[in-house]
């Protein structure tokens, strides 16, 4: 809310002779807050970040410590992630060159693999419901959400323990985006790269973290006399591009379609948005082709939209992107504030929304949507609603 980006030099490496120096590091994480020291040495830090937003959660839900009258059968996890382990997996490849296979850790395979961190954390409560994680890109953690959502609609779970995690800030995630001219190359100014919607952006900040929701149906909740209920998941719409490896659909076509899909579903009108978290990773194709997209879908209501960038300030999460961002939709639906999107400078004639640049915008949000598009052409667009007591 304050407009500070946390973007900085990459201290997790020694970038030395790489295009890319900086990053948005998760700054002064100490996984023993919420681990032991031999369960935080057995897992690579996505996980352990997974795992410290996850425990946040359940406290606030009062379903930390398994409180009677609920079935942890019917409590679910799924933790999306698009990378899963890369650090460990980075390691141990160095260790195999270098030392010999019979150097490379019991602990690699588990440590690496994506769904790891959903089987963490349901190992840590208990939680014996639907369980995997999903792999979509920087999709990941908003299909994440989303799939748990419908497995409570549906009657599957009646909790479900739902978001991302990624942590690839290392040297072969960071060579891989750069040389694919993803990322962008600000080196001399970290903290104003990130500049959605401006003119001269010229790619996102690689960026780190996690965020957890703990979504249970409302009757159970209710039931159990739920403490602080904080917003309702209200719809899921969901599409794929089926154009390119990287590039999103001509017009946001794909993006167009989640959207739509996501107002038929909650019964929504254009008119009954209030504000939008756009994916808006600050690459010139994906902030034109969303602004197109959100202008076909909205029509005349787009202009009376914030359209905003939170990425502006944590950089782009890739498989974490979009359970933060979720998150963020909540809470501008709780307070009625709504981020600015940083680092505007240079108007964009293809950009023409209203994107709260350089300063937070208060007004009463009832429904926020949260869009999230990854590599691949998949397209996710949550609908998230003020909570009104019943």
């Amino acid at each position: 809310m304050r407009g500070v980006s946390g973007a900085g030099p990459i201290t997790q490496f020694d970038s030395t002779g790489f295009d890319v120096h900086f990053a948005a590091e998760v700054k002064g994480f100490d996984p023993e807050r919420y681990l032991e020291r031999k369960e935080a040495r057995r897992m690579d830090r996505f996980a352990q970040l997974a795992m410290a937003a996850a425990q946040q959660a359940m406290e606030e839900a009062g379903l930390a410590d398994r409180p009677a009258g609920v079935d942890f059968d019917r409590v679910g996890v799924i933790i999306g992630s698009g990378i899963g382990g890369i650090r460990t997996f980075e390691d141990q490849a160095r260790t195999l060159v270098e030392r010999g296979p019979g150097r490379i850790s019991a602990f690699f395979v588990p440590m690496f693999i994506p769904d790891i961190a959903a089987g963490q954390v349901s190992m840590r409560f208990g939680a014996r419901g639907p369980n995997y994680c999903t792999v979509s890109a920087c999709a990941s953690s908003a299909h994440a959400v989303g799939d748990s959502y419908r497995l409570i609609e549906h009657g599957d779970a009646d909790v479900m323990i739902a978001g991302g995690t990624e942590a690839s800030i290392t040297p072969l995630t960071v060579a891989g985006f750069s040389n694919m001219r993803a990322l962008s190359t600000r080196n001399d100014s970290p903290a104003t790269a990130s500049r959605p919607f401006d003119a001269t952006r010229d790619g996102f900040v690689l960026g780190e973290g996690s965020g957890v929701l703990v979504l249970e149906a409302l009757e159970h909740a209710l039931g159990r006399g739920a403490p602080g209920l904080l917003g309702e998941l209200i719809g899921y719409g969901q599409s794929a591009d089926a154009y390119h490896l990287t590039a999103p659909a001509p017009e946001g076509a794909g993006a167009q379609l989640a959207m739509r899909a996501v107002l038929a579903g909650a019964g929504l009108e254009a008119r009954d948005i209030d504000y939008v978290n756009a994916h808006g990773t600050s690459t010139p194709v994906n902030d034109r082709n969303e602004t197109l997209a959100i202008k076909a879908v909205f029509g005349e209501a787009a202009n009376r939209l914030v359209v905003g960038s939170t990425k502006s300030m944590t950089g782009h999460l890739l498989g974490g992107a979009g359970a933060v961002e979720a998150v963020i939709c909540v809470q501008v639906c709780r307070e009625g504030i709504i981020p600015p999107t940083i680092n505007f400078a240079t108007p964009d004639p293809e950009c023409d929304l209203n994107y709260a640049h350089n300063q937070r915008i208060e007004r009463q949000v009832n429904v926020a949507l949260s869009n999230s598009f990854g590599f691949g052409g998949h397209n996710v667009c949550l609908a998230v609603a003020r909570w009104r007591a019943r």
